[in-house]
């Protein structure tokens, strides 16, 4: 295979790819970040301290990062049938993608939250500040830089699920690898998806440290 016959697949392969993950992202983060976060004011001596629903949100979350993405795919396609219509194409994808993630992220942002002083949120509870207060003003603002490494280590695990979506109706890098690459035994192309998806890797990973380093820079000096 040439090079002007693979630059096609390579791009749409990559719009796709980049189409999922996005997607998925954003679904992931406004999914993950209240179910992170009342994780932790659910847990002993958070502010909304509930031991059933700390424990039943540890558990769903907990079933949600047992399963092999691979399975989870398999298992959720009358779940995105029922929602997009399809469970093929690079739309459909976003459902199991969002799902499969949300579990890993959710508890990358308790992780994050749970760094934040203890002290500030005392002073909040002591204040009379009440939830919207201590999420708004202490817990997020404090683990900002946390939460956004958090986000570049999620996008990151996406792109390498979207790979796998590839085996089961989905689109992108994956599929092309798999529908080229390996059943058509073009090693050329194997390689070159390769490449593409160690930079796509790269330059998230280049951003969200710059973001981080340049968060942390700002806090030292405020």
């Amino acid at each position: 295979m040439t090079w002007s016959e693979m630059q096609p697949l390579l791009t749409q392969g990559t719009f796709d790819t980049l189409y999922m993950v996005l997607w998925s992202a954003l679904v992931t983060i406004l999914g993950g970040l209240p179910i992170g976060i009342l994780l932790v004011l659910t847990d002993k001596g958070g502010m909304l301290q509930n031991r059933a629903v700390n424990k039943i949100l540890g558990v769903i979350v907990n079933m949600g990062r047992s399963l092999p993405f691979i399975i989870l795919l398999i298992f959720l396609i009358p779940v995105t049938t029922a929602i997009v219509g399809t469970f093929i194409g690079p739309t459909a994808m976003i459902v199991p993608l969002a799902i499969g993630a949300i579990p890993f992220f959710a508890r990358l942002v308790e992780t994050a939250v749970r760094e934040v002083d203890h002290g500030l949120i005392e002073a909040v509870e002591s204040m009379g500040g009440g939830i919207p207060t201590l999420v708004g003003k202490v817990l997020l603002p404090q683990a900002l830089p946390s939460l956004i490494a958090a986000v570049t280590t999620t996008v990151i695990t996406l792109i390498g699920y979207s790979a796998m979506a590839g085996a089961v109706g989905g689109e992108g890098l994956g599929s092309k690898a798999i529908t080229y690459g390996f059943q058509r035994f073009e090693t050329g192309f194997m390689f070159a998806t390769v490449v593409v998806l160690i930079v796509l890797v790269t330059v998230i990973q280049l951003i969200g440290d710059g973001v981080v380093r340049l968060l942390a820079r700002r806090g030292r000096t405020a």
